[in-house]
């Protein structure tokens, strides 16, 4: 009976990966390493690393203290390694216009009253909820992933960050 040993990835700690692909052309697929895009990522840099429509899944490098951001949808932050802190308000008004679509960087503080923090380590995952404003905080580099839908904050790196070739 073979044994097989689970191993997490960190941002220090990764293995590249690759889409072994049978009987086809590598460029119909997208393959990219989470670890790898965040590592490479400036703070808070959201770079999309997985799309369906207009769903997508942002890597993200967290270190130290990012802006203040608002969506007028459910978002779901889920880290990967380190620790994060997400600091919640409850807007008094709106930020994001009614239908957008994705994420908005907010240009100020917001106004509104405290909802409290999450705190997240490997594997915890935090609902940012519509009609609020959060941010992120992380003592140490650590790497999160952001489900959302595709927006004014989202990056697009995919001849950088994806396989081309077998």
């Amino acid at each position: 009976m073979t044994n097989y040993q689970t191993k997490f990835g960190s941002l220090q700690d990764f293995d590249k990966g690759r889409v072994e692909i049978v009987d086809d052309d590598p460029k119909n697929y997208v393959f990219s390493n989470v670890f790898e895009v965040a590592s490479t990522s400036a703070p808070y840099e959201r770079v999309a690393v997985a799309k369906n429509f207009e769903y997508v899944i942002e890597a993200v490098r967290a270190e130290g203290t990012s802006g203040w951001y608002s969506a007028d949808h459910d978002e779901f932050a889920l880290c990967m390694d380190g620790v994060i802190e997400v600091h919640l308000v409850k807007l008094d008004e709106p930020v994001a216009p009614v239908g957008h679509q994705g994420a908005v960087a907010l240009e100020a503080d917001p106004d509104g009253r405290k909802m409290g923090r999450l705190v997240l380590k490997r594997g915890h995952m935090g609902l940012l909820p519509r009609g609020s404003a959060y941010r992120f905080h992380a003592g140490q580099p650590a790497a999160m992933m952001i489900q959302t839908i595709q927006g004014d904050v989202t990056v697009q790196k995919w001849a950088e960050i994806c396989q081309t070739a077998a």
